[in-house]
């Protein structure tokens, strides 16, 4: 272990040294240990749904005026 804080490595040498001694008797018994494949870091999200519900309206944002358009509507409020 490789630590700045000498003193918790020691504090956690009583722990690490039990877990060796168990892990050399399960080995001694006869135990495997066995290196699996990691599992992905993030799933894969679920497929997206090929229905399309018919009650969906599609909302589209309207067309902007054109320069003629928006001086013709000018021209109509100056002249109310």
């Amino acid at each position: 272990m490789i630590s700045n804080h000498l003193s918790m490595v020691e504090a956690m040498r009583k722990s690490a040294d039990s877990i060796s001694a168990r892990t050399a008797e399960f080995l001694a018994n006869g135990g495997q240990i066995d290196q699996l494949k990691s599992p992905p870091r993030n799933p894969l999200p679920p497929p997206r749904s090929q229905k399309i519900d018919p009650g969906t309206v599609l909302k589209r944002k309207p067309k902007a005026l054109s320069a003629a358009d928006r001086k013709a509507l000018r021209k109509m409020v100056d002249s109310l």
